[in-house]
């Protein structure tokens, strides 16, 4: 293939899939995966991380919020210009080398894509507990039955799929929405906004103001989690030149507001000494606790079922999403034939759907939650350095390509962003040297995978 045609076909919106998925589905896709149940607790470690500084943990959460969405801005430019399923992969093969865009495919379906699948199911399960007696084993079983079942109906089509998430997504923020607004307009408490006690803690522990937001920072982060799904079904969105970047940018962009406002509302229930006496007890789930101030009895319930419901909108996107990267692969030649086959009723991954479902079963069996959890986010963390910083590259490389959205304030914003994803990896790596190693080796492992599926087809190209 030429260079002309290699680039019609990158940019053409044809496509044998199905373009059923709107703004809105697009926002749900994003919003479904990223809010989860860390909303309820993950605000302590950001506090803690801060010095206990309620107006600096609050700025943190909107620098990170920031941070995401010219992240989401650097996607949703490769994204409108090569509008193909598969997202990163996409990007990574025409910036740097097909080897690049493979390994990243190769560790989202070996452990990326199951092990997020996994984690969130055992998670789910591991809430309901709250509403009935269930042992260990049987929230892996429960967890299993949850895949099977999410994998069944995302496998007659993406429009049905997509209505789920829609109508989850919904749901989700309805629990949380009780919560927060409650809390807002009860809550009597004046929340010190001020940053002096965080430049006497600063000074007190030999840091600086800076060190202290950017580990609080990273801690933020991993409630953004999740964005980057929404590139992998571009080939299913109505018109992606507008919609993707839209969506991404609202998807984004409320999910920031909705996270600084859950904050500021556990500040103005639980007095500031309430929320450090739990935090150094390691009672770290303040939503729950501002849930059961506000609303009694009935408040442990809501908070369960709006874990319940965010995290079941974040497996459903999972499962709606990552196949197609898979797919991606395949078409391009360098792995498993079938992935690349649509079903020709429903027009799904049919194979890269039915085969991440046993991945993550697999793993639901093999590992524990927190041993998921680091294993998924330090694999892809890399990666998403090298799709940002594919933006300059392709830039350079294809200048007179359609670019309907460019990232903003580009340069400055994309080697912030990079810089940042690199601390986020160097630091998870230092906490869990286990995962981190994994998170390197398994990429490695998909190059050697990928070496063997180049000689094959060019073997097969010679015998033509």
């Amino acid at each position: 293939m030429n260079d002309e045609n290699k680039l019609q076909e990158l940019t053409s919106e044809q496509t044998e899939f199905r373009r059923e998925i709107g703004v809105f589905g697009g926002v749900s896709i994003i919003g479904g995966i990223m809010i989860g149940s860390g909303i309820f607790y993950l605000g302590s470690y950001v506090l803690d991380r801060t010095g206990m500084n309620e107006g600096l943990a609050l700025v943190c959460w909107i620098v990170a919020g920031l941070i995401s969405l010219v992240a989401g801005l650097c996607y949703a430019e490769l994204g409108t210009a090569m509008p193909k399923a598969g997202g990163r992969v996409v990007y990574l093969d025409e910036a740097y080398h097909p080897v690049v865009g493979f390994m990243a495919g190769f560790t989202d379906w070996l452990i990326g894509g199951p092990g997020s699948l996994a984690a969130v199911a055992i998670a789910l399960m591991t809430v309901a507990r709250s509403f009935f007696e269930i042992s260990d084993f049987g929230i892996k079983a429960a967890a299993i039955v949850i895949i099977i079942g999410a994998t069944i109906y995302n496998l007659v089509g993406v429009k049905l799929a997509s209505f789920i998430q829609n109508i989850s997504m919904v749901a989700k923020l309805i629990p949380i929405a009780i919560v927060m607004f409650a809390a807002l307009f009860v809550g009597k408490v004046s929340p010190d906004l001020s940053f002096g006690s965080a430049s006497e803690y600063a000074a007190s522990n030999n840091t600086s103001i800076i060190s202290m937001m950017a580990i609080a920072i990273v801690a933020a982060l991993w409630a953004y989690e999740g964005w980057t799904n929404l590139n992998t079904v571009a080939e299913e969105i109505k018109n992606p030149k507008r919609n993707l970047p839209l969506a991404l940018v609202v998807g984004i962009g409320g999910v920031t507001l909705l996270y600084t406002l859950f904050n500021f509302a556990i500040m103005k229930v639980l007095p500031h000494e309430t929320i450090v006496s739990m935090i150094q007890s390691e009672d770290l789930y303040l939503g729950t606790a501002v849930a059961k101030q506000v609303l009694g009895t009935a408040g442990g319930a809501v908070v369960s079922i709006g874990m319940i419901l965010s995290m079941f909108g974040c497996l459903n996107g999972l499962v709606l999403a990552q196949p197609r990267m898979y797919y991606s692969m395949a078409k391009e030649g360098h792995f498993f034939k079938s992935f690349a086959v649509l079903s020709p009723k429903y027009h799904v991954p049919t194979t890269a759907i039915i085969v991440q479902c046993i991945l993550s079963c697999a793993l639901v069996l093999a590992r524990n939650l927190d041993q998921l959890t680091n294993l998924v986010v330090l694999s892809a963390m890399l990666f998403n350095v090298l799709v940002v910083g594919a933006v300059p590259i392709l830039r350079k490389k294809y200048p007179n390509i359609e670019r309907p959205y460019k990232v903003w304030l580009y340069p400055i914003s994309v080697i912030l962003v990079i810089l940042v994803f690199i601390g986020l990896f160097i630091q998870g790596a230092m906490e869990d040297p286990i995962n981190g190693a994994a998170g390197m080796l398994v990429p490695l492992a998909g190059a050697v995978v990928y070496y063997v599926f180049d000689r094959k087809l060019k073997k097969e190209k010679e015998e033509k």
